[in-house]
């Protein structure tokens, strides 16, 4: 493909002039009346919209041209690019796997040269584009170079040492199903991990969301840090770091929710091992902490570290009378009553029939329960199953700050 095609001054102009159409009726409405691709043209509108949140600041540049859904898919957001980007500087860096580029551009920000790789000739064309038209819109010196191909091939055969190698596998096998351990992703990173430390001084990994992390600690033992990244409470990726000489003695799960104003919990995984948590019965406050502190498996220490007190082994659910003093990485719930699970009890506590339901380690899912009681999620007040040492339990709640 020809970026150049995609920007004709008719072309673009279809595409700005329409970005708030449907675009199954664009295809039905102009077919055969323009003299451009307008399944093409179509495609960049319904990339654009489909991205206007997720990467705001390349949804609005006309200049850009957008892949298909998958790269777009698999895209990081500006705002998880913007964050790795943080700590980073230096002479060179390289992006291993460049796809949409969207990390690449982020993370060379602070360094003099940037070389982006990528084997899909396509994307390759699509992305060295657009990479060329941020410079020019940012007014930067030509730093970036590109390298279409194997960036492993192109690592080993290079003659300049990195002082940062990020690398995002790909986690689709064939049949496109979705790959979560290190050593099936492509590139293979756990065996080509000696090759990468002898290149670079840092190493950055973006994994799935799914990674279990005691596995990548036993597949890739030297890794230093993992940040668990989310937004709004959804965890997005796994960040895996390394730098060389670092100090060895311990390791750092770090929990990082944007947007959400929440602060960070950060943790050596030993410290969750020693902790001990209390189990009580629900006092004044429900407390879930934030999805990443679930995916860090730290239950024992964040009842510890806030002094909490767990409903139940298995119910990550917390307990007090008083909330803490600090902001607390979790939501918090006011418990106005237990009640149960009984429809005219909901009809005429919820007349319109609308409360937010959450259910975790209860006997039914939130939406079996909703059907069972009548009930839609909305307005202000939430109902919360989960089981408590005496048994399941359904309070409800108003969610506080």
């Amino acid at each position: 493909m020809n970026p150049s095609e995609f920007h004709s001054a008719e072309f673009r102009q279809f595409v700005q002039d329409h970005l708030n159409e449907d675009p199954a009726l664009l295809l039905f409405k102009y077919q055969g009346k323009v003299s451009f691709d307008l399944k093409a043209a179509v495609q960049q509108i319904y990339a654009r919209r489909r991205t206007e949140k997720k990467l705001p600041e390349w949804a609005s540049n006309p200049e850009l041209i957008f892949p298909a859904s998958l790269s777009l898919e698999q895209s990081s957001s500006e705002e998880t690019a913007k964050f790795k980007a943080q700590g980073f500087d230096g002479k060179i860096m390289i992006d291993m796997t460049g796809g949409f580029g969207v990390d690449f551009f982020y993370l060379s920000q602070k360094f003099a040269k940037g070389i982006y790789c990528e084997r899909q000739k396509e994307l390759f064309e699509i992305t060295t584009h657009n990479l060329q038209q941020l410079e020019l819109l940012e007014g930067l010196a030509s730093k970036f170079e590109f390298f279409e191909g194997d960036g492993m091939e192109f690592l080993e055969k290079t003659n300049h040492h990195f002082d940062l190698i990020y690398i995002d596998p790909a986690r689709r096998g064939s049949g496109n199903q979705k790959l979560y351990k290190l050593q099936d992703c492509e590139p293979d990173v756990v065996g080509l991990w000696t090759l990468l430390k002898s290149k670079g001084d840092q190493i950055l990994i973006k994994s799935s969301p799914m990674l279990d992390i005691s596995q990548a600690w036993v597949e890739l033992p030297e890794i230093q840090k993992i940040t668990i990244l989310s937004i709004k409470n959804e965890v997005k990726e796994l960040l895996l770091s390394w730098k060389k000489e670092k100090n060895l003695a311990s390791k750092q799960i770090e929990v990082v929710d944007l947007g959400s104003g929440f602060p960070q919990f950060s943790f050596d995984p030993k410290e969750e091992q020693n902790a001990v948590s209390q189990l009580a019965e629900a006092e004044n406050y429900l407390i879930e902490p934030l999805s990443g502190i679930l995916k860090a498996g730290a239950f024992n220490l964040f009842a510890a570290r806030f002094g909490l007190k767990k409903l139940e082994k298995n119910s990550h659910f917390y307990t007090c009378s008083d909330l803490p003093k600090e902001s607390i990485p979790a939501r918090i719930f006011e418990i106005i009553d237990e009640i149960p699970p009984n429809k005219k009890v909901m009809k005429a506590l919820f007349p319109a029939g609308k409360v937010n339901v959450i259910c975790r380690n209860y006997n039914q899912s939130a939406n079996e329960l909703k059907k069972k009681l009548g009930l839609k999620d909305g307005g202000e007040e939430f109902l919360i199953g989960t089981k408590s040492q005496s048994g399941f339990k359904l309070f409800w709640c108003r969610r506080i700050s």
